[in-house]
């Protein structure tokens, strides 16, 4: 295996640099989720966390995120395997810890973000900030568009 194809080792093999290129910056992850609790359905909802950062696809507070939204997803410290319900089929990070590849769309095999954004990956365009929607409002924000 060359080191060109880090994102084909197993993720925890990845240097902290390569964990965080793997991440594709599509946002999907940063969307408000709602989890009937009886079945432990997840849906997920148009709303995006205040903190998202449509333009550059990338999180404004990333290294403080734990401490300002405490029920942010640190995909690195979780288990993923126990947590892939809360995570997009797309995720990178999910993808390789099913053994799966990465998406021909991926930014990493296709040098920018054109193509994740034409196969409709990205948010971008289609949320709404959490500022703008009362917490018990969510649930009209469901989507379709998202699965896990």
């Amino acid at each position: 295996m060359t080191t060109d194809a880090f994102w084909e080792k197993p993720l925890n093999e990845l240097t902290d640099s390569e964990w965080e290129s793997l991440c594709d910056g599509c946002g999907r992850c940063c969307l408000k989720k709602i989890e009937d609790e009886a079945d432990r359905q997840i849906y997920w909802t148009r709303v995006i966390c205040r903190y998202f950062d449509e333009q550059d696809h990338r999180c404004t507070c990333y290294k403080e995120r734990s401490t300002l939204v405490p029920d942010c997803l640190n995909v690195r410290q979780m288990r993923i395997e126990e947590n892939m319900h809360w995570m997009p089929e797309t995720c990178s990070y999910r993808l390789r810890a099913e053994g799966k590849a990465l998406p021909d769309w991926h930014p990493l095999l296709t040098g920018g973000k054109e193509a994740m954004q034409a196969a409709g990956i990205s948010v971008g365009g289609q949320v709404l900030s959490e500022d703008y929607v009362h917490p018990g409002g969510q649930h009209e924000h469901i989507i379709q568009w998202v699965k896990s």
